[in-house]
């Protein structure tokens, strides 16, 4: 990706970078987005669902940001140091060629951990370029002042219960509340600026140049290191390993939490309301990562979302939506209420800026297929459940057995009310069908005259009820004529053979209705509506369904071409969010593990129908 200084300035009177023009960084603890001007316009610590310290993505003057950048009119490029999470942005000038590289250590978990260092190691590779930087946090999403004081030559900015030091190998100024930086480096110099949480355990400490190697290095190494498990060796690597690489930036240590996105409030369409926080742990999405991440041959990750499920959700605990929640806080907790912040603009003028999310207390029965789907899967490729394990399904299942015929908000959490949506039935089904394959393979207890009985009442309900005449598909809820993209998953949980005629008939009904060059919209909310105002673009794992769905109907020249176009969808580093615009922008938050997990599976399964 090229962008001029002076373009990036015309982009919305140069307040806001689009969606699409950030890279990702992140220790497993937390992220940080950095545009393509070099600055990190979000930051959250110290973890993923944290206020912010940087959040100038949500607002540019109330934010807070870190720059870092070329002084003079410069090109710029971005890109990832291959197989790693280390991203660098250079800036071509008339006076040389500079870049930053960005990235934070991985300490496990040592004291260093809590350090949740943020490098940013700035070269002058030709030439000689001036530089400047400031640093400007605003602490609990602007919400709260702080105050600056230079301890040495190290800044430090205080904020009630948060501190930050940043230390740099050139002289920083107090400006404000800010800290500044302006110096020039001539070709094989380089500058480095750290920024750590300190207090406690953890001391302001600097980081020389010396070390700034020595960590990038241990960096890249812990990256190609993790990565070298992948067993993928198709026609797509370079991106399906990003897509790993980026789920595996989801995932919080500490718990095994994978969070949805490690955003909140990017807007669905601009100017729109559907702002929502996702730095949550959706049951649904974290379980379809461990099915991607199983793919490919990651079972630690996979493992310790097993842990997270075994130590957070039980089964004994029934509330009034069912013994699962529909997301969890990344610590387990289930209390996540949402409230807005009425003092932030918004991306680009996108009000309201939402935190804490209130689908937490809907009812979506389609998530105890995701998780019993996984948990099948993990027991097969992975290692066997244990005991404990077996009982917590046993118990889920049962549930399902009684309240799977029950309306619900569904995938899409709608907020219009609850119907019986045909994703979540067949899903229920999905969940029986793989505890019954488990209770065969390993010869585990269960009331299996019971479960298939359910498991059969399902299917004929979904074929009697979800099938339209008039529409000659399967649509979105019993009784109903609109089409759903989400009964894509049909044939991908074997519920329907993938060439049965019935199929084949809602599949031709979905691409007539809801596909637009390869991309592929949710529903028509005009036919269904679904509680909320404004317009959204295409559902970014929708369409790799439909690949998907395209290759085991052998449609495969087919599903080729749109697994390509959608491809060139992708940001300049192969990152999506969550939608796409009309015009081809990214929307929604970002990047997005539904749709990164859903390229590995669609590239996983494409690559074996082309042999």
């Amino acid at each position: 990706m090229t962008q001029t200084t002076s373009d990036q300035d015309a982009l919305n009177g140069g307040r806001y970078l689009p969606i699409a023009e950030h890279g990702l960084i992140g220790d497993l603890r937390s992220v940080a987005l950095v545009g393509t001007d070099g600055t990190i316009d979000w930051y959250c610590c110290p973890c993923f669902d944290a206020p912010s310290v940087f959040g100038s993505i949500l607002d540019a003057e109330r934010g807070g940001c870190f720059e870092l950048a070329a002084a003079i009119p410069a090109r710029t490029k971005q890109f990832y140091f291959p197989d790693t999470n280390v991203l660098l942005t250079r800036f071509f000038t008339e006076d040389g060629v500079g870049e930053v590289q960005d990235f934070m250590p991985v300490d496990g978990g040592s004291v260093e951990a809590k350090r949740h260092r943020l490098i940013r190691r700035v070269l002058c590779v030709r030439g000689s370029i001036p530089f400047r930087a400031r640093v400007a946090p605003r602490f609990d999403y602007g919400a709260l002042p702080h105050t600056l004081r230079m301890v040495g030559d190290v800044a430090v900015f205080d904020s009630g219960g948060l501190s930050l030091a940043l230390t740099a190998t050139v002289p920083l100024e107090v400006d404000g509340p800010d800290a500044r930086a302006d110096f020039k480096l001539a070709e094989g110099e380089a500058a480095v600026f750290a920024l750590d949480q300190v207090g406690g355990e953890v001391a302001p400490r600097s980081c020389a140049c010396a070390e700034a190697e020595r960590q990038f290095t241990a960096t890249v190494a812990y990256w190609r290191n993790w990565l070298s498990a992948s067993r993928y060796r198709g026609r797509w690597r370079e991106m399906v390993h990003r897509s790993a690489l980026t789920l595996k930036l989801l995932t919080y240590a500490p718990t095994g939490a994978i969070v949805a996105a490690p955003t909140t409030s990017l807007p669905e369409q601009l100017g729109g309301e559907r702002n929502w926080d996702y730095r949550y742990v959706w049951v649904r999405d974290a379980a379809f990562c461990v099915y991607a991440l199983l793919r490919l041959g990651f079972t630690g990750e996979a493992q310790a979302f097993m842990e997270f499920v075994t130590r957070h959700v039980s089964p004994g605990e029934v509330k009034p939506a069912g013994p699962l929640q529909i997301m969890y806080g990344i610590d387990g907790r289930t209390e996540l209420p949402e409230r807005e912040l009425p003092d932030l603009e918004g991306h680009q003028g996108s009000a309201p800026v939402r935190v804490g999310n209130d689908a937490a207390e809907q009812l979506q029965l389609d998530i105890y297929g995701a998780l019993i789907d996984s948990i099948y899967l993990y027991d097969k490729w992975a290692q066997p459940v244990s005991s404990d394990q077996w009982d917590n399904v046993c118990a889920l299942v049962d549930w399902v057995c009684e309240h799977w015929d029950q309306p619900d908000e569904g995938i899409w959490e709608t907020r219009g009310g609850r119907k019986n949506f045909l994703y979540s039935r067949l899903m229920c089904w999905v969940a029986i069908e793989r505890a019954i394959r488990m209770a065969h393979r390993r010869g585990l207890p269960a009331d299996l005259p019971r479960w298939r009985e359910c498991r059969d009442t399902i299917y004929r309900r979904i074929h009697s009820r979800g099938w339209s005449q008039a529409r000659q598909a399967f649509v979105q809820e019993e009784d109903g004529d609109v089409l759903d993209a989400a009964v894509l998953m049909m044939p991908l949980t074997k519920f329907v053979a993938p060439t049965d005629p019935k199929w084949l008939a809602t599949l031709d009904a979905l691409t007539q209705d809801l596909v637009s060059d390869s991309l592929v919209y949710r529903y028509d909310r005009v036919a269904s509506p679904d509680g909320m105002r404004g317009d959204e673009g295409t559902f970014s794992i929708c369409s790799f369904w439909y690949v998907e769905a395209m290759v085991h109907a052998g449609r495969v020249d087919e599903a080729r071409l749109a697994f390509e176009k959608m491809l060139t969808y992708a940001n300049h580093l192969g990152l999506y969010a969550e939608e796409i615009s009309h015009t081809g922008e990214q929307q929604g938050n970002f990047p997005q593990a539904f749709t990164h997990l859903a390229l590995i599976s669609a590239a996983f399964n494409l690559d074996r129908a082309l042999g």
